[in-house]
């Protein structure tokens, strides 16, 4: 009799795939996936025996510390959520690994011995976790097709790796090429929870940060269809030059955009927008969250950035804000100013007051109907208000 596809468990659908593959030469479609089948092949193909010994062992010094120096940029842009995920791991037994687009270490979370011997040797600085030289493996994989994946144990295709799980993620850089992979793993026992999904986000979060400080463009965009998933992994970004073209979209911004993932050519910002870059620049100097319809029937939460500083619209929107993008707030609020800016956000401040109250005044003093003309909420106009110098 055929062997039994409709197993319960994955390590039974990949023993299946294991026999079939390594066995008896069949194709095991169906019962591991397509990119884990493709990464078999590599490796049958360059004659690696699955019995084969693996060494986890770092490079050389030197290659490990150009490694380092080449990625100072992305290390820095990582270092936040990188804290925050370990934080996240802490009691999990898992490990975040970080790697250069060849696949070298070059950050990984504390682990302990305890928590697997593989996974302490695999997350060291320096060490290479490329396909050609340990096989099978979600970074390796990612590396070479630029697309998130993961694997469960014996999809690994050497024996000594298959305690170990791993998911990861690409990272791209502002021309869209791989900059780094995220990784995270363990070892003898399951993930406790969506691996794949915490990959990517974290990835997201990164590829947002490193393309914010890659940026050398003349206004970044920020861009969502509400104001609460700015400066989230969620948002759109998008890089404008000082002739109106759009440098470069992250995923998310050309899902909004409806544009394709593989089409790199540049287009205007107005004809994507529908808007000109005078106003682009305008929203950026005055600080405000614009409510926009793009061409293509979209509503959005927009904010623009110009010479790459965030103005007086903060990096975080006020607790204040509701969940919809009818209720934005036109500003947050700002961190302390230095000396040099304090005089340019205390005119900033005066000017949006003065919007404020004159568009109450023309309301008749109905504060509802300002909110809704200004695109904001009530609280942000009380909040104005009561800051408002008294005249006597």
């Amino acid at each position: 009799m055929a062997p039994n596809v409709f197993f319960s468990t994955t390590p039974q659908r990949v023993g299946l795939a294991r026999q079939r593959f390594f066995e008896e030469g069949i194709r095991p479609t169906g019962l591991v996936s397509d990119a884990v089948i493709q990464s078999w092949t590599r490796c049958s193909q360059a004659h690696r025996s699955v019995a084969e010994s693996v060494s986890f062992s770092p490079v050389t010094r030197s290659r490990m510390d150009s490694a380092v120096a080449r990625n100072r940029i992305l290390l820095d842009a990582a270092r936040d959520d990188l804290q925050h995920l370990q934080t996240l791991l802490a009691g999990t037994g898992c490990k975040a690994i970080l790697t250069d687009a060849q696949c070298i270490v070059v950050y990984a979370t504390h682990s302990h011995q305890e928590d697997g011997a593989l996974m302490w040797l695999a997350g060291r600085v320096g060490v290479d976790l490329s396909e050609a030289c340990v096989g099978t493996n979600a970074p390796g994989m990612v590396a070479l097709s630029g697309r998130g994946c993961t694997v469960h144990g014996a999809e690994h295709y050497f024996n000594l790796n298959h305690s170990l799980q791993c998911a990861a993620a690409p990272i791209r850089d502002v021309h869209g090429e791989l900059m780094a992979v995220l990784d995270l793993s363990c070892e003898s026992r399951d993930f406790q929870f969506d691996a794949a999904a915490l990959t990517h986000l974290f990835a997201t979060s990164i590829e947002n940060r490193l393309l914010s400080r890659q940026c050398q463009a003349h206004v970044l965009l920020r861009f969502q269809t509400g104001a609460q998933l700015l400066h989230t992994p969620l948002e759109g970004l998008a890089a404008v030059d000082e002739a109106g073209q759009l440098l470069w979209m992250n995923a998310a911004a050309r899902s909004l955009l409806q544009a394709p993932q593989s089409d790199r050519s540049a287009t205007s910002v107005e004809q994507s927008f529908g808007l000109k870059l005078p106003e682009l620049v305008s929203t950026a100097r005055t600080g405000a969250l614009l409510l926009h319809r793009l061409p293509n029937g979209l509503k959005l939460c927009l904010q623009a950035q110009t010479d790459q500083r965030p103005l007086h619209a903060a990096l975080s929107l006020p607790k204040s804000v509701a969940a919809t993008a009818d209720d934005v707030a036109g500003m947050a609020e700002p961190a302390p100013p230095s000396a040099a800016q304090s005089g340019d956000a205390a005119r900033l401040r005066q000017a949006s007051l003065q919007l404020i109250e004159k568009t109450v005044a023309e309301c008749g003093g109905n504060v509802s109907r300002a909110a809704r003309q200004l695109g904001v909420s009530r609280g942000l106009i009380y909040r104005h208000l009561k800051q408002a110098p008294k005249t006597h």
